[in-house]
């Protein structure tokens, strides 16, 4: 058996190190009682616990607290932002405080699968089929680990070999020029795919790699690289020739591209294409039919908004990879849910921002459709017997609400709670959970969230001020990834964990109209956008910009960019994507340094027009989370910072720009 002259520094991680968020250095000693190499790769079931383990590094996209790119962009603003994930809001992220970083979690990510390529093939007892396909996972992480660097920091230093320990100093791998990463990263995935199976059937095996997931990771790479930030700052530099030309090693190589070139939209196009077949053909769908069997809550009822409301939690098989750990009681589904004391958290608000982004029931954007209502007029008063056509729920004729609620498509329904409206959840019993509100009936709860209402931001038990979390600080709820069947009473909650999405068919069709439309192939691109509309219930984009006040933004590229873009923004919103979308389109600077905007949570009152009415609710204010104003500095937070320790440790290691 092969010798590993570095077992004496290895970290050794079970499975159940994946539900932990903290990482250590990975050169720090093992204690004395650490597993010897006999004892991780003695048997079949030593090496499958063994490549469990490389797995423990993938970063918790849901982890409420300590997701780096969860609640972080502009999408939501919340009452939970004394938490680590809201310095990312407010800017507050340095190189000797970053606060989440996955610099060192990923190395030793990296380390980890090393050592199991150096030691596989000495299992003994394991049938051949098994070690390969052991083999072609380790490539597909070591593949996804350098990614995720490649996203957080641009070039990366490339891991290609097991590191040794005895490295003199001066030996220390430095960062590769950008280019020479994506097609490393290209090469392991594509020797990944080449063994994996196309998709997992097996219980135990869901979240495993599979082929299909390393096509899509790889056309995902392709797509960030053909990218403005990526990309040389897009075809007119994107202003940021002079900061990307700070991206330089100890010896002046350049890490950064510093020219734009087109023809990586066509390498892209065909990568996310290829992925797109191979999903098809492993089956993957986004025509599907959603029944519920874990539970009795009938609502919601309508096609679409029921679809869109249990597409993100349902066992859909348009998800290509997911993450499969447990859901927390501080996870965005819990935090979301409407207040119940120590139980639910009611402080997940997503901004004007993302709200404005759903689309009108025509398809439109809100400044665009001319039936929707004008923008003076969206705060006003109105009975929601508007809101449904004939076939909707007749129970909720009669509600208030704003009219900026009024003639919204499906999604906006589905994963929205605004004042007025319902949340669809079930109470535990008669007598706790939410039972005890006259507005609660047959799992479906009425949301008020003017102070002293049902979701309002609520006096405290002293009645002298108001609470500083429980709240929605937009006046708004969020309703993606809350599942109608959760159970909440006074003394219990049941959690209804899913798996979660890390990419999805739905992800490659708009990848793929993305960049047919920047090779434009507008046709293709739209063909692929209506595919993504039809499911959600949205009308056909050819015919919904017919009416459009500025006119048919379908026929340029420019027009159907925007398009495309929003439509990502929308159908992907609160899934991990728009903290990266908003930085490789070179859009956080003016995104991510404006003030949330929402209700005025403070409000006692709700007028027929809250305009100028300080103690009106329908009434527009900044929607301020417990962090504070919300902070981007450009250029600098395109891309994170390496950690100074990391960077005083090694002289070959060059810090990203403005840090």
């Amino acid at each position: 058996m092969r010798t590993m002259k570095t077992m004496y520094k290895l970290i050794f991680l079970l499975p159940a190190f994946m539900l932990g968020a903290t990482s250590c250095n990975f050169l720090d000693v093992v204690p004395d009682e650490r597993p010897t190499e006999a004892d991780m790769f003695a048997d079949f079931q030593a090496a499958r616990r063994y490549l469990y383990s490389c797995y423990a590094y993938l970063p918790n996209p849901k982890n409420g607290a300590y997701s780096l790119d969860l609640m972080t962009g502009d999408e939501v603003v919340t009452a939970f932002e004394h938490e680590a994930f809201a310095k990312f809001c407010v800017g507050q992220f340095t190189a000797s405080n970053p606060v989440i970083s996955y610099w060192n979690t990923l190395f030793q990510g990296l380390r980890q699968c090393y050592i199991m390529l150096e030691n596989i093939d000495d299992v003994p007892g394991m049938e051949a089929h098994l070690k390969e396909d052991y083999k072609a996972q380790v490539h597909f992480l070591i593949a996804y680990y350098h990614f995720l660097q490649m996203r957080c920091y641009g070039s990366c230093i490339l891991v290609k070999s097991l590191p040794n320990l005895s490295t003199p100093k001066d030996e220390y791998l430095g960062r590769s020029p950008f280019e020479e990463c994506v097609a490393f990263v290209c090469e392991e995935f594509d020797k990944a795919a080449a063994v994996l199976p196309a998709r997992r059937t097996i219980p135990y095996e869901e979240g495993l790699a599979t082929s299909t997931a390393a096509k899509a990771l790889k056309a995902k790479l392709l797509l960030y690289a053909a990218s403005p930030l990526f990309n040389g700052g897009g075809e007119d530099g994107g202003g940021i020739e002079g900061y990307l030309r700070g991206f330089k090693d100890k010896n002046g190589v350049q890490l950064m591209p510093l020219t734009y070139d087109p023809t990586k939209w066509a390498t892209a196009k065909k990568a996310i294409g290829e992925a797109i077949e191979a999903a098809e053909a492993a089956g993957y769908t986004l025509e599907y039919p959603i029944t519920v069997t874990d539970g009795s809550n009938p609502h919601p009822q309508k096609k679409y908004d029921f679809q869109m409301r249990y597409t993100p939690i349902a066992s859909a098989p348009e998800v290509i990879w997911s993450d499969n750990r447990s859901d927390d009681v501080y996870g965005v589904a819990v935090k979301s849910l409407p207040h119940v004391e120590s139980r639910a958290w009611n402080g997940v608000g997503p901004t004007l921002a993302m709200l404005k982004r759903f689309y009108t029931e025509n398809g439109l954007p809100v400044e665009e459709d001319p039936d929707f209502y004008d923008e003076q007029d969206w705060w006003k008063r109105q009975k929601a017997s508007e809101l449904f056509s004939a076939d909707r729920d007749t129970t909720r004729f009669g509600n208030l609400t704003m009219l900026f609620n009024l003639k919204r498509e499906p999604r906006y329904y589905a994963w929205v709670a605004f004042q007025g409206s319902y949340f669809e959840v079930v109470s535990a019993a008669s007598s706790g959970g939410y039972a005890k509100d006259k507005t609660y009936k047959d799992g479906r709860l009425v949301c008020d969230f003017v102070i002293g209402g049902n979701v309002s931001r609520q006096p405290d038990s002293a009645k002298s001020s108001y609470r500083i979390n429980n709240f929605s600080p937009s006046g708004f709820l969020n309703k993606k990834f809350v599942s109608p069947q959760m159970v909440v009473g006074t003394d219990n909650i049941n959690l209804v964990s899913h798996p979660w999405p890390i990419i999805r068919l739905t992800d490659l069709y708009l990848m793929y109209a993305e960049a047919c439309v920047e090779t434009e192939d507008l046709e293709t691109a739209k063909r692929y956008l209506n595919d993504v509309r039809a499911r959600a219930g949205v009308p056909n984009v050819e015919v919904a910009w017919q009416k459009a006040k500025s006119g048919d933004k379908t026929q340029t590229q420019e027009g159907l960019r925007g398009i495309v873009r929003q439509e990502r923004q929308i159908e992907l919103y609160l899934e991990n994507q728009n903290f990266w979308d908003m930085r490789r389109w070179l859009l956080a600077a003016e995104a991510f340094d404006a003030m949330p905007m929402g209700m005025n949570v403070d409000g006692t009152k709700f007028p027929e027009d809250g305009t100028g009415q300080d103690d009106a609710f329908n009434r527009l204010v900044p929607a301020l989370g417990s962090g504070g104003i919300h902070h981007f500095a450009n250029p600098t937070h395109y891309f994170l910072p390496i950690p100074i320790e990391d960077v005083n440790r090694n002289p070959n290691v060059t810090q990203n720009p403005g840090y």
